[in-house]
């Protein structure tokens, strides 16, 4: 890169921090790597902190310790151990090794916890003050804090166990030598280190704060799980679901190695070829009733596809109640009775408009009557699989949105053919 460029470059990301980083994301991660280099230590780190972090994932494996060091430190600790998270084992200790002993043991500790939990979703940077601390004590402490640890003020024994919660009016016109001890509000919700990370984002959701506290075993303060990062944790579960019910990894994304896709796509798509073949087998079965009829195969993928669409649709509603605490203990039946109800009336509505279309394209009525029934069974069968599917892969302590897709495609299309071939074979000396 020429000198000429080099300050243009330079002038760019110095000015357009976020516009620097979103070119870098759309690079080769060794050809981001190289311009990163040429940048001063300033301006990588302006560029570095508005990465993505799988983009800044990327970029680490191919930069010197200075500019790793240099990545790192302008992160918050929740932002460096979520990149570190995606590196492999031994990359992610030579990112360590180049960061000062202070941040890399405080990193260390955060890459404890698993990234599902809320230890593993908490900024342990949080404003806490020590309860026997005065009011002119605890002001001069706030002063020396980062600004964005100042969600809520948490106070603590000198062990550091969470004692309650101060209002920062309060301290604020409480009297210069006053207590802290006797401004408290010790009602205060915490959660503990290992509480999933679904759970903490209802828990914030339902009593709308801003931030929860995370404590250990013995009530130690710990850290504090922002709401940014629980919607972020939302969104991030969503995707998650949506690619593992279609049989994608659920930590798979845009910027993963071909060896990561394969691993793990492949074992699914087995799965699926041998759900296809069963299908496939069951309209063996009928080799002799299509061979007689032959228009029934022009009619097979609307079957199937009609009551794939219903069971995809009870399937969303009940994974995303599942992911919102929606369904309660107890109630899962009444749910599945209640999409089975209305599978089967969609199911007579779609079926009489199907009916009546294949009646008059064929001209025959008995074809119109058969492709009828076979969309009513087939439509409630999907509403029962949709609905119950994920409820039987959570009792048996799955993810529920595991490939559901999968195993929903594998209902319908078994019994949709079944239904619409067995029929046909029924009414045959109609249809001949």
């Amino acid at each position: 890169m020429n000198s000429t460029l080099e300050s243009l470059v330079r002038s760019f990301a110095e000015t357009y921090p976020e516009g620097t980083a979103h070119a870098l994301e759309a690079l080769d991660p060794q050809e981001a790597a190289q311009a990163l280099d040429g940048l001063p230590p300033e301006v990588v780190g302006r560029v570095a902190e508005r990465l993505t972090p799988h983009a800044a994932g990327a970029i680490l494996g191919h930069v010197g310790p200075e500019q790793t060091r240099t990545m790192f430190e302008v992160m918050t600790p929740r932002q460096a151990a979520v990149v570190l998270q995606l590196l492999e084992e031994s990359r992610r200790e030579e990112a360590l090794a180049c960061l000062p002993e202070n941040v890399g043991s405080r990193l260390r500790a955060l890459l404890r916890y698993p990234p599902e939990t809320a230890g593993g979703i908490m900024d342990p940077q949080v404003a806490s003050l020590a309860i026997d601390l005065t009011a002119r004590e605890a002001i001069a402490s706030l002063r020396r804090m980062p600004r964005t640890a100042l969600y809520y003020l948490y106070v603590t024994d000198r062990n550091g166990v969470l004692l309650g919660v101060l209002n920062m009016r309060d301290l604020l016109l409480a009297a210069p030598e006053e207590l802290l001890e006797r401004l408290v509000n010790r009602q205060v919700v915490t959660v503990p280190f290992s509480m999933d990370r679904e759970e903490v984002a209802t828990l914030m959701r339902d009593r709308r704060f801003l931030a929860l506290p995370v404590v250990d075993a013995d009530g130690r303060l710990l850290g504090v799980v922002k709401h940014e990062e629980v919607l972020d944790t939302v969104q991030e579960e969503a995707f998650e679901d949506l690619q593992k019910m279609v049989g994608a990894g659920g930590d798979e994304s845009a910027s993963s190695p071909i060896g990561t896709v394969i691993r793990r796509r492949l074992p699914w798509l087995y799965l699926n070829l041998l759900t296809a073949f069963l299908a496939a087998s069951v309209v063996g079965l009928f080799e002799t009733t299509i061979a007689q009829v032959t228009a029934l195969a022009v009619f097979l993928p609307i079957v199937s596809g009609q009551g794939g669409n219903s069971g995809a649709q009870a399937l969303a509603v009940v994974i995303r109640g599942l992911a919102l605490r929606e369904i309660l203990p107890g109630t899962a039946m009444k749910l599945v009775i209640k999409e089975l109800l209305a599978g089967i009336l969609n199911g007579l509505a779609v079926a009489i408009v199907t009916g009546g279309i294949v009646a008059l394209w064929s001209d025959n009525p008995a074809m119109g009557l058969v492709i009828g029934l076979a969309m009513l069974v087939n439509m409630a069968a999907a509403a029962i699989a949709g609905s119950s599917i994920p409820l039987l892969l959570r009792k048996m302590g799955r993810d529920p949105a595991q490939s559901s897709s999968i195993f929903l495609t594998t209902v319908t299309d078994v019994i949709g053919f079944g239904a619409f071939l067995g029929f046909a074979t029924l009414f045959l000396p109609l249809l001949t």
